[in-house]
């Protein structure tokens, strides 16, 4: 059997990550190319045409390495009982609720921050995550721009490493008291609740980037300690969540609704509602304690 369920008992997990590493490194070789004006490789197209969709613009970039991840995990590994969620696909029929009903499945956001990426950002990256029974185990989070690849296995550990293989351990801050941690927080969303949320708890500072894979990577290297996310008019799916969930959990960190149960993923929606909090897991119960003081005394709704 494989340790701890973290792949399936017909796969070798040293390679199931080579051939991850190949796709994920492949990955960032297109984005990298459309970020840069040039053609990308792999005869895909060659200029970066952007469509608005519902949960917001998609990009040329965004199918393209849809394309080259799917067609990578269909045909490289052999193993076959698994279904595949991704973000671009998810409302295609091959890829509805009904279909999704193997335990193994792989959760994909071929772009996470895409806006971020149409404005020249750093902070846009690829989430690759693989779920047993509706809880991701495996989570892969690449940040092209700096050159990091981020592995987390449940129950195993966490790491990341550059293009050349040299591998480092992430590094959680000190901090504890949450008058002094750090909250790392969308550039694109913000909300009035959110504020208030963020007055009540008086983190010392926050730090905005666009991609949850790049807040939670940020929570790794020690430079922030938490990320909160607050429902609006729309709500984070699971694509946006399952690979920096693995990931920070991998690490021992903790991801949690506000009330501390855990978040279940390949639901009929895909979303991800209410209020979400991640951290190192120091003061996370602490931050959760106090989160749900505000929502039963301001926002009743936000309870879950």
């Amino acid at each position: 059997m494989s340790i701890d369920l973290v792949v399936p008992e017909e796969v070798e997990l040293t390679t199931l990550l080579e051939e991850l590493r190949k796709l994920s490194w492949a990955s960032a070789d297109v984005l990298m190319a459309y970020a840069r004006n040039e053609e990308p490789p792999y005869g895909f197209p060659k200029y970066l045409t952007v469509e608005e969709g519902g949960d917001g613009p998609v990009s040329a970039a965004d199918m393209a390495v849809n394309e080259l991840l799917i067609s990578g995990l269909k045909d490289n590994l052999n193993f076959k009982e698994w279904d595949i969620l991704s973000e671009e696909t998810s409302k295609e029929k091959t890829f509805q609720q009904d279909t999704l009903k193997k335990d193994w499945c792989w959760i994909l956001d071929p772009l996470d921050g895409t806006k971020d990426f149409l404005q020249g950002s750093e902070n846009y990256a690829v989430h690759i995550a693989l779920a047993y029974k509706q809880k991701p185990k495996i989570g892969i989070v690449l940040i092209p721009e700096k050159n990091e690849l981020w592995f987390g296995i449940v129950g195993i550990g966490a790491w990341f490493e550059n293009r050349d293989g040299f591998k480092k351990h992430f590094s959680f801050s000190k901090r504890l008291d949450i008058s002094k941690l750090v909250l790392v927080s969308s550039k694109n969303h913000q909300q009035s609740i959110l504020k208030n949320l963020l007055s009540t708890l008086c983190f010392s500072e926050i730090k905005k980037i666009g991609s949850v894979g790049c807040k939670v990577a940020s929570i790794l290297r020690g430079e922030a300690d938490v990320y909160i996310s607050l429902s609006g008019k729309t709500s984070p799916k699971d694509w946006d969540m399952a690979a920096p969930h693995a990931l920070i959990e991998a690490a021992g960190g903790k991801f949690s609704h506000a009330d501390g149960t855990n978040l279940i993923y390949q639901k009929t929606n895909y979303s991800q509602s209410g209020c979400l909090i991640a951290s190192h897991g120091k003061s996370h119960k602490k931050i959760c304690q106090k989160a749900m003081e505000f929502f039963s005394l301001e926002e009743p709704k936000y309870i879950v």
